[in-house]
């Protein structure tokens, strides 16, 4: 009898050990693929290094007092009006993120604008790109409006925001979908 519960002891600690060695692995792997892109600028610089010569625009990046010609650069999000006043960025939401990343067309935003957001921990994801649609669609365009919005997720940390044009916001998407590791397409939609 002894025999028989030493041999089911062994066992059940085999496999409470083999499902911990299970968990730590997997929270290696979801470790690594959060730190893939340690900021929302590094998304975008994946996705611009994807375009090829001929579909380039010139652009520019970040907010008004640190631009960036010709690449993506960092918002500083807390500039919060720049940030709704240019995004189309829900008041509502600035406390769920921590970081942020654009790229603008340089004739016109509503030619092209690509948004990373950088989500904090605790943020529902659906939510949060939920508000943000609903946002920019009631929008009020000002030299002319754009064609398409659509709406990625880069894992569970990242919410990427592109409107514009729609063969400019086509080139964006197909670039981000081949760039860009875990991203996925949450919503695509017309303005109108």
């Amino acid at each position: 009898m002894k025999n028989k519960m030493a041999l089911i002891f062994i066992a059940v600690m085999a496999l409470v050990l083999t499902g911990c060695g299970a968990g730590q692995q997997d929270s290696k792997e979801n470790e690594e693929e959060a730190s893939e892109y340690a900021q929302a600028l590094d998304v975008l610089n994946a996705v611009v290094d994807t375009y090829a010569e001929e579909d380039l625009f010139s652009m520019y990046g970040g907010d008004s007092e640190h631009a960036v010609m010709d690449a993506p650069g960092t918002f500083d999000i807390q500039k919060k009006e720049e940030l709704t006043d240019t995004f189309g960025f829900p008041e509502s939401e600035y406390d769920k993120i921590d970081g942020a990343a654009s790229m603008v067309h340089m004739m016109n935003a509503n030619t092209f604008t690509g948004v990373v957001y950088h989500l904090k921990d605790s943020t529902d994801m659906d939510a949060f790109a939920d508000a943000l649609k609903e946002n920019v669609l009631s929008k009020q365009w000002v030299c002319g409006q754009p064609d398409t919005l659509v709406l990625m997720r880069v894992g569970n940390a990242y919410v990427i925001a592109v409107y514009g044009e729609a063969g400019l916001v086509e080139t964006f998407q197909t670039n981000v979908l081949s760039a860009v590791d875990g991203a996925q397409v949450m919503t695509e939609t017309p303005i109108v």
